[in-house]
């Protein structure tokens, strides 16, 4: 498989239709290419909206029936229009943070289309990683956006969101890139609401935590 082929089958990857050889080898792919994946992480709500629908799709329907190429270009695009959206929800955040001049580790804002969403950072003096979160309620749970900085790459890492009753959901993961200090933007979603989520954790997928951000 050549290079481009490989950037091309990013979305086939994040949707899990790619035979599992050439899975196996745009696994490989990926931890040398930050721009695949990010966009793999970018594909995260899109893919659990998708599992949602499965599991309300009635029983007619063949369980294996996977997405045609139609449907593969709908989801690219809506990747980018998710991109396009985020660029403008940061601008957003960050007029409001001037206009504001709210201190605090939590800072409420009003984003894009009159919706309430709600930001938290923290640092973590043992690991230097920095994070922030803006989470959005959603009819179906939270939209998160998340930006880190963390300069001891290369590593795997996810966003992990811990209700109050203890349960935990992957709400986004990424690829830290070597010694890069500079700030990643990523967008994630969970099935818990602002409400029920107690707090944040960024951690390797070795299990290790880098940083903890109350969400309250």
């Amino acid at each position: 498989m050549r290079s481009l082929e490989r950037h091309r089958d990013v979305g086939a990857y994040a949707l899990g239709v790619l035979e599992e050889a050439d899975a196996f080898r745009f696994e490989d792919h990926l931890m040398e290419c930050p721009q695949c994946s990010l966009q793999v992480t970018e594909f995260g709500p899109t893919a659990r909206q998708l599992l949602l629908y499965r599991r309300a799709t009635p029983r007619a329907v063949h369980p294996l029936a996977g997405p045609g190429p139609r449907l593969l270009d709908r989801l690219l695009g809506e990747v980018a229009a998710r991109r396009r959206a985020g660029r403008r929800l940061r601008l957003l955040a960050v007029a409001a943070a001037v206009v504001c001049a709210v201190a605090g580790p939590v800072i409420a804002m009003v984003a894009e289309g009159g919706e309430r969403a709600v930001r938290v950072s923290a640092t973590d003096e043992r690991s230097g990683v920095w994070a922030q979160v803006t989470s959005e309620d959603a009819p179906w749970g939270s939209k998160l956006v998340l930006e880190v900085k963390d300069a001891a790459g290369p590593r795997a890492c996810r966003l992990v969101a811990i209700g109050g009753d203890g349960s935990e959901e992957t709400a986004t993961n990424w690829t830290v890139p070597r010694h890069d200090a500079r700030s990643n933007t990523m967008r994630g979603a969970t099935a818990l609401h602002p409400d029920q989520i107690d707090r944040y954790e960024v951690r390797t997928t070795a299990g290790e935590r880098l940083v903890t951000l109350d969400a309250h």
